[in-house]
């Protein structure tokens, strides 16, 4: 067997796993990537990339129904389901080579498409070699999870590796889960002509601020969604039919959307001393696993999002190479759900801000309809709740159009420990849905100048000295 030293092994060629390895190979380090699967991993290949192209695609299709208050008439999209699978293949395709294996050979990366597992605490086998490394990083990801429901097993479902395989178009779309996967897919295939039934056990979008929540689901169940919250499926039968709740659900489609596992499978975790957690390998705040050589980056560290997982990669970055102190602060991480209306959300909700803070919590809101371009272009529905504890944020939620794009401005502010005074004294062209952030922020100061006495008082004594 083939023995190669290195300096650094990265375990998985997803976004995080791809960082990581680019970064040390571009500062001088010797890098072994490991991939058994797909290049760019689940982001580029079934999750973001092509969701987003989906969606987008939906949105066109959404926009030829609702001209009328623009005054241009509505007309019904002929859909050809197959092209618009092609429209996401190309979409992967373009962005394919950016992650592509002859890129990162190019870095000087030493890249194995093969699994690899660990045989002792400071080697892996793969391919018929074996890597001996002073420091590993785990970037293995995530899997869709089936849920434990009688009759699953027996009956074809897609999920959200599968669905993009499918050719012709689902009739009648039923998902099994009311998170933000199953929500994306259920309302762009609503729009693309399918009827759609999503059941959740709990509240869909259970993670969410109920209020912010409760914007989304309305429009999905305006467009025709049907949602069904706190509803266990006892059932599944062949012909795709669930019993859920007091109802049998028939559909030509059934998409499982019901939670995530981490690959963690064949590893040899157990021989490398590494101790597993519930959402994958147990890491401490610099993400490095019980074994010290060992990291863990993205899902299988808890991270969730692709934008987590790069960030994870920066430290680790900062950590193996440098040596340098490198925590994690999961309060400035945002997520953001792209369902129409978008729901982002950046440090803490309104209940865990409640929890946490107490009385010393103040809650503002700020209604899309007081946004001129919104109104302009009839995307008024919508909402931005700020929470602020002793002039400081410490959370925002924001529902509405372009929402994950308005997160990013409170993320930085979080990140970078900003007052709100920042935000608000920030000039913001006019007329854009930017404005909402300044003018949120605007919000906390308003009753502070307005409706202060002493500042009136103050205001009016300079007055009577000015020249």
């Amino acid at each position: 067997m083939q023995t190669i030293e290195t300096d650094l092994c990265v375990i998985g060629a997803g976004s995080g796993g791809l960082s990581v390895a680019a970064g040390a190979a571009q500062m001088g380090v010797k890098v072994v990537l490991i991939e058994k699967g797909e290049m760019g991993g689940d982001c580029l290949n079934y999750g973001c990339v092509p969701s987003k192209a989906l969606i987008a695609a939906a949105h066109r299709a959404h926009e030829m129904t609702t001209g009328a208050p623009f005054g241009i008439a509505s007309e019904v999209p002929r859909v050809d389901y197959a092209a618009v699978k092609d429209h996401v293949a190309s979409t992967i395709a373009r962005i394919a080579p950016m992650d592509s294996q002859e890129r990162f050979e190019g870095f000087g990366i030493e890249v194995i498409r093969a699994h690899g597992r660990f045989v002792s605490p400071t080697e892996v086998e793969v391919g018929g070699k074996r890597i001996t490394a002073r420091r590993f990083v785990l970037a293995t990801g995530s899997s869709p999870m089936a849920p434990p429901i009688p009759g699953l097993s027996d009956v074809p479902f897609l999920t959200n590796e599968s669905i993009w395989e499918l050719r012709d178009r689902p009739s009648h779309l039923l998902v099994i889960g009311g998170g933000p996967i199953g929500l994306e897919m259920a309302q762009a295939h609503r729009r693309l002509g399918c009827e759609v039934t999503v059941v959740e056990a709990g509240a869909a979008l259970g993670r969410e601020d109920p209020e912010m929540a409760a914007i989304v689901l309305e429009q999905l169940r305006s467009e025709g969604v049907r949602i069904l919250e706190n509803v266990s499926i006892s059932a599944v039968r062949p012909g795709i039919e669930l019993d859920a709740g007091d109802e049998t659900l028939r559909g030509s489609h059934l998409l499982v959307a019901a939670g995530r596992k981490p690959n963690t499978d064949g590893l040899g975790l157990d021989v490398a001393g590494i101790e597993p957690a519930r959402h994958g390998v147990q890491v401490d705040s610099g993400l490095r696993t019980t074994n010290r050589r060992v990291y863990a980056i993205g899902d299988i560290a808890g991270g969730g999002f692709t934008h987590v997982a790069g960030y994870h990669a920066g430290l680790v970055v900062r950590s193996a190479l440098f040596a340098l102190p490198a925590k994690l602060r999961p309060q400035i991480l945002p997520r953001a759900t792209y369902t129409a209306p978008e729901l982002a959300q950046v440090g803490l909700t309104e209940a865990e801000a409640r929890v946490k803070y107490g009385e010393k919590l103040e809650v503002y809101r700020l209604a899309h309809d007081h946004n001129d371009r919104a109104i302009a272009q009839r995307a008024t529905q919508g909402l931005l709740k700020l929470m602020v504890v002793k002039g400081r944020p410490v959370g925002v939620s924001i529902a509405g159009a372009q929402a994950g794009e308005l997160i990013g401005t409170w993320a930085l502010v979080l990140s970078a420990n900003l007052k709100l005074s920042a935000v608000a004294g920030a000039v913001m062209p006019y007329p854009t849905v930017g404005e909402l952030n300044k003018r949120l922020a605007g919000t906390y100061f308003s009753p502070r100048l307005f409706e202060n006495e002493t500042v009136k008082k103050v205001t009016r004594l300079v007055q009577r000295w000015l020249p």
